[in-house]
């Protein structure tokens, strides 16, 4: 009789995410698991928005535990720690833990000598104009304002790719306690020399920061373009919306709609509002719909940004999570934008998969998913956990051949799935549930499903046998682990980055992911193609199991 070559064998296939079999408890007293530091520092970071409380942890406490950890890889695997912190401010779009990180990698390093990787990650995590003047105020405040080579160097080589006209405008104002002449001032970059512009760009800001910028240089065309702007009388601005010869400029200006409300000293009526449109980055459009609605812009003007909403390249290059579109459409008081947003949120979940097969996807709708219980969703505006979690639950659903989709707490409920139906409305169905007990959750709704996918924060009650199944009597834990055989994957979604998992993961059909993105979803079918699969940065992604 075959004992190995059967029907149900798969390749044994291990995902980066790694318990180390050591155990701790939950922070609702199940049975949890320990992981690995990179492990645990890599579902940390892509969580954690730094100085926000989470339900379970203080802000302070996370901060420490992920500086602690920073700290460590930097010296046990500094190439491991600096891809992290690379992608962390790329792809995977975390800004303020980037920037954190890499000063802490660096500050570890310095400590123990170390040469290498600083200055490299440094530059790596400082992507927007604003960033250089962020770093230097988080190493100076806590570090002191003598500059180490490697944070010099590192923000010099920020600043000459980062500085332009557009950002010199949008980001060095009064409100900075570093201005872009401070910045230059202090790391000494030197133009780029393939930049013609930039060194007219550098010495004017340096200018700028002392009040000497009267006369702008003549290759800074923007800045000449805004300075036109601002020659027209204030009492006449209003009236010059009209005039297409003053909004035309506005795009070659880099106005803002921020920057727009202060040149008319007034409200954004709908005028305004249509004549800066064009110009507003899609971030700023979804930002604004209420804005919109309010000012009663044209449905002629609606419409256009309704077309840059359903363009899947525009809605990549934003890098807006999934999220942020639920609630641009949550906000926004009319009808005539939620078909766009409904399009621009399934442009921004192009990874999630079409499983084949059936799959049990339970939501957590457990409070400490909830603000309203000493915990608002950090960095997040009022967009929380269980949200986010929906929106990732609701969008496998439906593209799922045979989903069954759960929402849980303490209590778990099956909630219908509408084949072709909306992600927008699918996630308004969701309600909230008191506790939280994932076992309780797999043991009602798993039917021999082919895998399961439970997005949480993992913190789970104990689940416990009947009665008639505890040989022993009394009361006995069992876990999810224990319910499901290892032939059937588990795919735990963890959004909040706590300490203890739920469940033993990184082989044996056991995986955990992390993230406020889609990415991660693309780990499912090549696991199920029995390939192992890496972290988010490594070039190669995968290897043959």
């Amino acid at each position: 009789m075959a004992r190995f070559n059967t029907r149900s064998t798969r390749p044994a296939v291990h995902s980066p995410v790694t318990t180390t079999g050591e155990q701790t408890i939950t922070h609702e007293g199940a049975t949890g698991h320990l992981r690995d530091a990179k492990s645990e520092l890599f579902l940390l970071a892509v969580s954690n928005f730094v100085g926000q409380d989470a339900f379970y942890e203080k802000g302070g406490q996370r901060d420490d535990r992920y500086t602690q950890l920073v700290r460590k890889l930097a010296i046990e695997d500094p190439e491991w720690t600096a891809g992290l912190l690379g992608w962390l401010r790329g792809d995977g779009n975390m800004r303020t833990a980037a920037l954190v990180g890499a000063a802490e990698f660096t500050a570890e390093r310095l400590l123990h000598e170390a040469p290498g990787y600083s200055r490299q990650v440094i530059a790596s995590v400082l992507q927007r104009a604003d960033e250089p003047g962020e770093m230097l105020g988080y190493w100076t405040s806590k570090y002191g304002r003598k500059l180490p080579k490697p944070v010099k160097r590192g923000i010099a080589d920020a600043v000459q790719r980062l500085y332009t006209e557009r950002s010199l405008l949008k980001y060095d104002t009064d409100s900075k306690g570093y201005r872009f002449g401070d910045v230059l001032n202090l790391v000494h970059a030197a133009p780029d020399p393939a930049k013609h512009w930039q060194g007219f760009l550098f010495q004017h800001a340096l200018d700028r920061r002392h009040g000497n910028d009267d006369e702008i240089p003549e290759p800074l065309h923007t800045l000449h373009a805004r300075d036109a702007l601002m020659k027209i009388p204030a009492d006449g601005r209003r009236a010059s919306l009209g005039d297409p010869n003053v909004t035309d400029q506005f795009a070659d200006a880099g106005m803002t709609w921020e920057a727009l409300a202060g040149w008319l000293q007034g409200p954004m009526d709908k005028a305004a509002w249509e004549a800066i449109i064009p110009s507003m980055g899609l971030m700023a459009l979804a930002r604004n719909l209420r804005n919109f609605d309010q000012a009663e812009v044209s449905d002629a003007v609606a419409a256009r940004i309704c077309e840059r909403f359903t363009d899947p390249e525009q809605v990549a290059k934003s890098r807006m999570f999934p999220f942020r579109w639920w609630a641009a459409y949550k906000h926004a008081p009319s009808l005539r934008w939620g078909h766009a947003l409904e399009q621009a949120l399934n442009h921004s979940l192009a990874n999630v998969p079409r499983l084949k097969g059936s799959t049990l996807i339970l939501v957590d709708r457990s409070p400490s998913m909830f603000p309203g219980y000493g915990f608002s969703t950090p960095n997040t505006s009022d967009v929380t956990l269980a949200e986010q979690a929906a929106v990732f639950g609701s969008a496998l659903a439906l593209r799922a051949e045979s989903p069954t989709l759960v929402e849980f707490g303490g209590e778990s409920k099956k909630l219908t799935v509408a084949k072709g139906g909306s992600i927008l409305k699918h996630i308004e169905a969701f309600g909230q549930s008191d506790g939280t007990d994932i076992p309780s959750a797999v043991k009602r709704h798993w039917f021999a499903h082919d895998r399961i996918v439970i997005v949480t924060d993992e913190q789970t009650r104990p689940g416990w046998l009947p009665s008639n199944m505890r040989p022993y009597g009394g009361m006995q834990e069992t876990a999810i682990d224990d319910l499901v055989p290892k032939t059937t994957p588990v795919y735990m979604w963890n959004l909040a980055g706590y300490k203890p998992g739920a469940m033993p993961s990184g082989k044996s059909g056991r995986h955990t992911f992390g993230g406020l993105t889609d990415a991660a979803f693309r780990l499912v079918p090549l696991l199920e193609a029995g390939r192992d699969a890496t972290w988010p940065w490594m070039t190669d992604r995968a290897s043959t199991a």
